[in-house]
């Protein structure tokens, strides 16, 4: 499917009663199960792919066409619309960014986000003015051919200031993004405060695992339009993985090498599209 039109269905799905669940993929199979199992958009996970890869995520260890290639794969095999996850959109300076939309584009993602981390542990949030600047930016590349995500990272990074979570996103919108993000909100009384401050900006959300509180009806009915899990399913992969591991090591052959068939593994893969 040509680019224009993934980007159409990706921008279709956020206007769409009840929105839709993007879960995010970290390989070719994983993709290829999220397409099976009939989820009509995937994304990235900076933090999965930093994983594969045995670095970490936030400090710009992974370069800008290592997500690019990473992303590529994901919708050649599956046909869907991709959003990366691409950090900071990689790179010192607001052009910077818009190089790496443009690159999106021409890789034929349907979307991209772009957060206000810095890479720096000492000041892990840019400043707003700095932020926003590199949103605008993005927004001005993307010139209708892609899905922009304005995110701050305030919560992750511990900031628990609501009032300037919101200004950021408030911001952002103001700046032309499509959709905003403020990834763990502290409790469902602060997601309401957002999803209400912004509208009618579609809004994205990622529930801290820790909560275990929000289903995906509820997030729906609070006004929520898209739903990501970051890498959470990549956690409860390699969770899976460590199980198996104690297995063997415990003497425990038939735990150990239990879980998905090579059969299955080898008729997924055969739907790929290459």
């Amino acid at each position: 499917m040509p680019g224009s039109e993934l980007y159409e269905k990706f921008m279709a799905l956020h206007t769409r009663d009840g929105g839709f669940v993007m879960p995010n993929a970290w390989d070719g199979l994983s993709a290829l199960m999220l397409a099976d199992a009939g989820f009509e958009a995937i994304a990235t996970s900076s933090a999965a792919l930093a994983s594969t890869l045995g670095r970490s995520d936030g400090r710009h260890e992974v370069t800008r066409e290592e997500h690019l290639e990473h992303a590529r794969l994901l919708g050649r095999l599956t046909g869907l619309p991709v959003n990366g996850d691409f950090e900071d959109g990689y790179g010192d300076t607001p052009e910077d960014v818009a190089a790496t939309v443009r690159a999106a584009v021409a890789s034929g993602l349907a979307g991209i986000g772009i957060e206000d981390t810095s890479g720096n542990p000492d000041q892990p949030i840019r400043d707003f003015d700095e932020a926003v600047d590199r949103v605008r930016s993005a927004v001005n590349a993307a010139k209708g051919r892609i899905v922009v995500t304005g995110r701050t990272d305030n919560f992750i990074q511990g900031r628990s200031d609501l009032d300037d979570t919101i200004r950021r996103l408030t911001a952002f919108a103001e700046a032309g993004a499509d959709v905003l993000f403020a990834p763990f909100p502290p409790d469902r009384d602060a997601l309401v405060a957002i999803v209400t401050a912004v509208a009618p900006t579609p809004v994205n959300v990622l529930v801290s695992p820790a909560d275990k509180v929000l289903t995906v009806p509820e997030l729906q009915k609070i006004g929520v339009k898209r739903i990501s899990v970051g890498p959470m399913l990549y956690a409860n992969a390699m969770g899976a993985l460590e199980h198996a591991t104690k297995a063997l090591v415990a003497g425990d052959l038939a735990s150990a090498t239990a879980g998905m068939s090579f059969d299955r593994i080898g008729e997924l893969l055969a739907r790929g599209k290459n």
